[in-house]
């Protein structure tokens, strides 16, 4: 399977909420909205609308730090056993920023901090794999094209069972990432269990520098382009820029920008892309500080502005600076959204790696984002022009294969398996979830048209056979209900 599309992202990964999406390639979704760059690593005191003298005051006095002594020193001398005192502070930091009760804001030690900074530069040492837990097993989801995973033959529902003898069991998905990421050149002997086998087998595989790219583009006909973008890092909009004008140097006139299921990331690199399409002066963002002061964020005149039809497809997966593309488009721009309702993430943060002095970050959320038109869309959303909602096999996750699906059994897993089939065209009598007599012979003939044993049964050849079945429906643009309604809205604005 190919690491492009988010037809293809559909029916393989098992959770795409913004701010939780992890792979080999990331620990944490980039939800946050400025760069360092760009955020100077401001303290409190620097943020605009605060005063410094309002920081002095909120200190914390003797007596407070005091106290925080003395509970650390009754945790050392009287804890039942010996204790780390990095992972007490650490956990201190931790319970400090959870009170907080914001999502968004978040700490992360050395290591994690080191991956996630990997993530906004777009690239990473390792062999290249999207991968999920499944039901507490390290499951790809995707080998990244062209990546040494997917020369060594590891596909789309391969189980990594352990790393260099090491068992990855137990372990949090961030956890057996960082076992199985390593630097170029070093080689991860890898136990993998392939969908349907009896046995594991050992596979050796070298690792690499694993570019990820975040935007695809192409024309789909003769008029109109499509430009995806999987979220937004440090290259995304250069390579933006690049794919445009090679869409306009092959007739494009009109254009589609496809952001669902894209959780977020750097708020310069969507400044930057909007730039394309927002004369130089006009108003693109807004951000009020804690203080409910207001400032403006207005268009740099970066590009010549393009002013042909400009059309957004948005989801439930579509994050924060999604949303503010999409903002843009629709306000400043006067272009369409196609699709369902954006997630709503209406803030900004900042990181704090400079302040922490030892490797490990703070990501804090020190502002709210608000459109052109001043609003807040945070846990609210961005509502579509031309409202479509996908199939219900879009939105389907992977088999979990824990079992074979027979006669007579209840669950969800069955309810799964009838939706895809229908959608196969292989309809069975019901999909309410019990595996009738109907669904057996569907599954009987999904068997013999794919030239399976015919046992009526969904075993895990099959129920493979129907994921990659479904897959191939969903790459095909004529089945996405989004994008053919962004097609006919931009033909519409053409005049077609």
């Amino acid at each position: 399977m190919v690491f492009k599309g988010r037809t293809v992202f559909a029916i393989v990964l098992l959770a795409l909420l913004a701010g939780s999406l992890f792979t080999m390639a990331v620990t944490d979704s980039p939800i946050w909205e400025k760069s360092p760059s760009q955020a100077s690593n401001p303290s409190p005191s620097s943020t605009p609308g605060a005063s410094s003298s309002t920081a002095g005051d909120d200190k914390l006095s003797g007596e407070e730090l005091d106290k925080v002594e003395r509970a650390y020193e009754l945790i050392e001398t009287n804890f039942l056993s010996k204790v780390d005192k990095d992972k007490i502070v650490n956990g201190a930091i931790h319970g400090m920023l959870d009170a907080l009760d914001d999502p968004y804001t978040t700490y992360m030690d050395q290591e994690e901090a080191k991956q996630f900074e990997e993530t906004i530069n777009s690239s990473f040492q390792g062999i290249g794999a999207e991968c999920s837990l499944v039901n507490g097993v390290v499951t790809v989801t995707a080998p990244i094209k062209g990546s040494p995973a997917e020369k060594a033959g590891i596909r789309t529902g391969d189980a990594i069972l352990a790393v260099n003898g090491e068992k990855l069991d137990g372990l949090t998905l961030n956890q057996a990432v960082m076992k199985i990421r390593g630097p170029k050149g070093t080689q991860a002997k890898l136990t993998i269990l392939k969908a349907g086998a009896s046995a594991p087998q050992e596979l050796v595989v070298v690792r690499d520098d694993i570019p990820i790219e975040t935007v695809y583009a192409e024309m789909v006909n003769d008029t109109i382009g499509k430009i995806e973008i999987s979220q937004f890092s440090t290259d995304t909009a250069k390579r933006f820029a690049e794919e445009l004008n090679n869409l306009e140097k092959k007739g494009m006139k009109g254009l589609i920008i496809d952001v669902r299921d894209d959780p977020g990331g750097l708020l310069d690199s969507v400044l930057d892309i909007a730039d394309h399409f927002v004369p130089k002066g006009k108003t693109v963002l807004q951000v009020e500080d804690r203080n409910g002061q207001r400032s403006e964020e207005a268009a740099k005149g970066k590009y010549p502005v393009r002013t042909y039809p400009v059309t957004v497809m948005i989801n439930g997966g579509s994050a924060s600076a999604s949303e503010i593309l999409a903002g843009i488009i629709k306000e400043a721009v006067g272009g369409q959204l196609v699709g369902e309702k954006s997630f709503g993430k209406g803030t900004v943060q900042v990181t704090y790696e400079k302040e922490m002095g030892d490797g490990s970050n703070i990501k804090m959320t020190i502002m709210k984002w608000l459109t052109p038109n001043g609003n807040w869309i945070h846990k609210k959303g961005i509502e579509p022009d031309i409202k479509v909602e996908q199939p219900a096999v879009f939105n389907l996750t992977a088999f979990s294969k824990e079992k074979t699906l027979k006669a007579d059994m209840v669950g969800d897993e069955v309810k799964k398996l009838q939706v895809m089939l229908a959608a196969l065209g292989f309809a069975p009598d019901r999909q309410d979830g019990y595996f009738s007599k109907g669904t057996a012979d569907k599954v009987k003939a999904f068997q013999t048209a794919k030239k399976l044993t015919v046992t009526g049964e969904a075993d895990a050849k099959t129920m493979s056979g129907i994921e990659e079945a479904v897959t191939a429906m969903l790459r095909d643009s004529k089945n996405d209900a989004q994008l053919n309604a962004a097609i006919t809205a931009t033909e519409k604005r053409l005049g077609k």
